[in-house]
């Protein structure tokens, strides 16, 4: 809140005053450390300064103890950055920022610079508990895993394996979070997803489904080259501060105008060239509105639009409509501030446009993040070093987790859910498909046909509340949910908090896996069936990470698991074991007693992830980076010189091929100008070759060194063929395909193949067989090998198509917020019909038809603060960044706050449509127009009102608590993808009398 906590001289602490006198000579910091004994004692040397007094130096003297410095990856945003840690007889005693790091470059914000807190703080969960009448009772783990394991099986056996959810983790590691993907494969049922859903899955679906990758496309470092920076639905001051040093120096060093569109006034708008601030939910025609001015004038890229683009034309009979008046009518911006800013992306290209959870979280969200992909496309910035779509994660590995496939509807890499990706997985993990499949309930659908549960997407994590709520014959799953498995997550981040806490209620079953206990633990009122098991964090354990930019990352263990706790793939092999599927599930893994080798993971997944390119980082060349950071330009990220000489730092995916390709990585997807063995590659050609008589193929355009000089379609062992490339595939490589396309029974060894590529006649439908294999299932990798060596991109070289003709609205429309003020625009811009998608039904116009506006005027939004970070409680229970901030609070505009009679500091009631209030402090700012208040969304352990530190675990409470923002806000999902909205809802403020 920005509030000045005292007034007056600052004062110097008695520890400050006392080693004043240690010696004013220079010295770095391990020198002083070592000379005022607190290296050793810590706070115990820093006692015995008392009254004021020095004692001579024998009181403390110098330690003998060794300092490991340990190499890990900060756990709070997706930047990325390198934490030096130090180490003293395994005990964690201090950090330094890395300074080869390419991402942070030296720098933490105030979350990076207080992780060894979150590792050693006292408020983490000790031991396994649950609660028995009311009271959490002490219990081992192998209790804990019998019980918990007994229930599960018992609620199996009645109602099916979807009756369990197990919600998975933006925390875990690229390995564990492939386990939990995994583990859920081999429990039977895709009622798995992570927070993904709920900040980015609307990026994903609407980047993927325009040009191919559901990814950001550049990195924080390649802003560097940006001649302009266009930042819509973010604030990357607070929510990532490192990143803010990349787009800084653009700002400054290419004089390139900062422009931050956003309801509120944020720290990030403050060093905006042009700040826009637009009513929130109208993200569409405010993108329409610019590129009104960008077509009235052809500022367009007409060249790279015929060449690279597909369905422009229908973008711009929609955005004809979208005049200065009518843009200003909706969106309450001037067209002649909107013009401003058109004229400036046009004169400085090229530019890159940024967004976060502003732009996401809606129920037109992947309107929202197709129109931004739209506005890049029209002005060519794709593609190209200093443009793209810059689209800044939440969570350290929130962007691994999701290409590791924890993920509803998705196996690691995106494959799907089709028979094709079980049957490719099930090659990779070394079982058979029909084992998998058995593992599957099935239900009759409503055509009275058996409906395998395998194929279909589960219930997403914004909506299982309602797997437990909703009347089980309006569920497309034989029963509703009755267990939950929270393993990573804190509720408090999702909306309808009240409809959670009865759903928590009903539920059998309560899983709570984690360090900290979260908001899970005292949210509702049971008084059995809660289990809270004491995860590690990251800094117990190794591993690789998924920064923004694509770029895995290998993390070093720092100290051994505290206290009880157990780490993620532990826990995963523990409750695989008791299941009795720990045998196949681990089949290609080591176990060392009940620990996973993590390097075995690795190689698995690169193994089987083909599609998105996570098969070149290998462990070994993943160690080898982060060993040689100091290698890699600052902006390019390519390593000059060194043992990782001209590869990109982190191998971004796609890595193609197999490790001993040596692929460099892809620091800019989709840059033509480079051969796509060092990183180059056209727009992915998903959507087929032609559509309505038009070419979905590039035209004219293709990555430099190409031998096919056109567009093409993905690569198939049929093409191969055809090209005559065949002929370069090794003997190995053959036989591998021969073997996927069911030629053979057995998966060939290198050693067993040899030099001879058959064994007997070479069958008349040969090529009819094996021609089916492609880039994505061959798992020897040869045919992206020699689709590369020919200068081609496996997954072809397409159009980008700036329409999406599977998606409710194919040319993304405007379409007013479930809960609106603008009733005036409803004749026009309405929201859809009621449907049942994702095994639920979703209200969309049985909502809106209702006029909540009397009684709830004030738009509300949502979003972060710099001292925290997701639901809050690692954060909060962290001493350094409870002090920052211990108020939870409303920011209200002062001419609101006058008409409702409330003074600034004063306590409020927020009343949400849908029942929910919380109890907080106004903050009386400018930040938010007027009509509009904002709350962040990092606080929990306070519910309507009351105070639930009681119900916590003795000593694992957070140093603060507050409401939760979600307890005030109100249904709304995304048309595609089910994402939450949080960002423009309604509210009633009142003062507590």
């Amino acid at each position: 809140m920005l509030r000045k906590k005292t007034s007056g001289t600052a004062r110097r602490s008695s520890l400050a005053s006392a080693i004043e006198a240690i010696g004013a000579s220079a010295m770095d910091r391990r020198s002083f450390l070592r000379r005022s004994g607190l290296a050793a004692g810590g706070l115990a040397a820093a006692g015995a300064l008392t009254g004021g007094m020095v004692r001579k130096a024998e009181a403390a003297g110098p330690t003998n103890a060794k300092v490991d410095i340990k190499k890990t990856v900060c756990t709070h945003c997706s930047v990325g950055c390198t934490v030096l840690a130090e180490v003293q007889d395994g005990v964690w005693t201090g950090q330094e920022p890395g300074f080869d790091s390419p991402f942070n470059l030296g720098s933490h914000c105030a979350k990076g610079a207080s992780v060894r807190e979150h590792a050693h703080g006292e408020r983490r969960l000790k031991y396994p508990t649950k609660l028995v009448g009311g009271k959490w009772e002490r219990i081992s783990w192998d209790q804990a895993i019998n019980e918990i394991g007994d229930q599960m099986m018992k609620i199996r056996d009645e109602s099916g394996p979807d009756s369990v959810y197990w919600l998975g983790s933006a925390k875990h590691s690229n390995e564990q979070a492939y386990l939990v993907r995994k583990f859920a494969a081999f429990w039977g049922t895709n009622n798995v997803d992570h927070q993904a859903r709920i900040c980015h899955s609307t990026t994903v679906a609407g980047v993927a489904n325009t040009w191919g990758y559901g990814a950001m496309t550049n990195s924080y470092n390649d802003i560097h080259n940006s001649k302009a920076i266009f930042i819509i639905g973010g604030n990357p001051a607070e929510a990532h501060p490192v990143s803010l040093l990349h787009v800084l120096k653009a700002k400054e060093e290419n004089a390139a105008p900062l422009i931050v569109c956003d309801p509120r006034f944020t720290r990030t708008a403050a060093h905006a060239s042009e700040y826009v601030r637009f009513r929130p939910g109208s993200d569409v025609a405010l993108v329409w509105g610019i590129l009104w001015h960008i077509f009235e004038n052809g500022w367009e890229d007409k060249e790279f639009l015929r060449q690279r683009v597909w369905g422009m034309d229908q973008i711009k009979t929609e955005v004809a409509k979208w005049t200065p008046e009518e843009t200003e009518r909706v969106t309450g911006v001037p067209g002649s501030q909107l013009k401003r800013v058109a004229r400036t992306l046009a004169n400085n290209r090229p530019g890159t446009v940024i967004w976060c959870m502003g732009g996401t979280q809606h129920t037109n969200g992947n309107n929202n993040t197709r129109a931004y992909c739209a506005l890049q496309l029209a002005l060519g910035n794709m593609g190209k070093a200093g443009g793209g779509t810059n689209i800044f994660r939440g969570h350290d590995n929130v962007q691994g987790a999701t290409d590791l496939g924890v993920l509803a509807d998705t196996l690691p890499g995106y494959y799907g859910l089709a028979e094709g990706s079980w049957r490719h997985w099930a090659r990779v993990w070394g079982v058979s498909y029909d084992s998998l499949a058995e593992r599957f309930a099935t239900m009759k659908g409503a055509d009275g046909k058996d409906k395998p549960m395998m194929f279909e997407s589960g219930i997403t994590v914004s909506r299982w509340i309602d797997g437990v709520l909703e009347d089980k014959t309006n569920l497309v799953q034989p029963d509703n949910t009755r267990a939950m498995v929270f393993w990573g997550h804190a509720p408090n981040s999702q909306t309808r908090l009240p409809d959670m806490k009865r759903a928590m209620e009903k539920l059998d079953l309560l899983v709570i896996i984690d360090p900290f206990p979260t908001m899970s633990a005292v949210m509702h009122d049971r008084k059995d069936g809660v289990y809270l098991l004491p995860a590690t964090t990251q800094f117990e354990t190794y591993g690789s990470v998924t920064a923004s930019n694509r770029s895995l990352q290998w993390r070093e263990k720092v100290i051994d698991p505290l206290f009880e706790s157990k780490t993620d793939h532990a826990i995963a092999y523990l409750f695989a074991k008791k299941f009795g599927f720990a045998e196949d599930m681990f089949k290609n893994i080591e176990v060392n007693g009940e620990e996973p080798l993590i390097e075995d993971v690795t190689r698995e997944f690169n193994r089987g992830m083909w599609t998105v390119g996570y098969t070149g980082q290998s462990p070994e060349r993943l160690k080898l980076h982060m060993q040689n950071q100091h290698t890699f330009d600052r902006t390019t990220l390519r390593a000059n010189g060194g043992p990782a000489d001209g590869d990109f730092y982190g191998m971004p995916w796609p890595c193609w091929g197999t490790a001993e390709m040596n692929h460099p990585g892809s620091a800019v997807l989709y840059d033509t100008s480079l051969p796509v063995a060092e990183g180059g590659m056209g727009f992915r050609a998903r959507f087929g070759v032609e559509k309505d008589g038009d070419n979905l193929l590039a035209e004219g355009s293709w990555p430099v060194g190409s031998e096919i000089q056109d567009g093409y379609p993905e690569f198939t062992m049929a093409m191969l063929i055809k090209l005559g490339w065949d002929k370069d595939l090794t003997p190995y490589e053959r036989r591998m395909i021969e073997w996927v396309a069911g030629m053979i029974d057995a998966m060939p060894s290198a050693e067993e193949v040899g030099e001879t590529s058959h064994t007997g006649e070479i069958p008349s439908d040969y090529n009819d067989k094996v021609g089916g294999v492609n880039w994505k299932t061959d798992l020897s990798g040869g045919i992206q090998r020699v689709a590369i060596k020919h200068g081609c991109a496996p997954y072809g070289n397409a159009k980008a198509r700036a329409v999406v003709w599977t998606f409710p609205d194919p040319v993304p429309l405007h379409r007013e917020p479930l809960y609106t003020s603008r009733r005036d625009l409803l004749d026009k811009y309405a929201t859809y019909e009621d449907k049942t998608f994702w095994r639920v039904p979703t209200r969309y116009k049985s909502i809106q038809e209702n006029d909540y506006s009397k009684d709830f005027p004030i738009i509300l939004t949502s979003g972060r603060l710099v001292e925290y970070e997701g639901g809050g409680d690692e954060t909060r229970s962290n001493p350094w960044l409870a002090e920052l901030q211990q108020d939870m609070f409303i920011e209200v505009n002062p001419r609101d706050a006058n008409d409702l009679g409330v003074r600034d500091r004063e306590m409020v009631w927020v009343h949400g449509p849908e029942g929910g209030k919380v109890k907080v402090m106004a903050m009386v700012t400018e930040r938010v127009g007027v009509g509009v208040a904002f709350m962040p969304f990092h606080f929990g352990g306070h519910f309507q009102g009351e105070d639930q530190r009681h119900k916590y675990p003795t000593g694992s409470d957070p140093y603060v608590l507050g409401e939760a923002t979600n307890t005030a806000q109100t249904y709304g999902y995304d048309s595609v993808t089910q994402m939450q909205e949080t960002k423009a809802t309604l509210c009633r403020i009142e003062r507590v009398a």
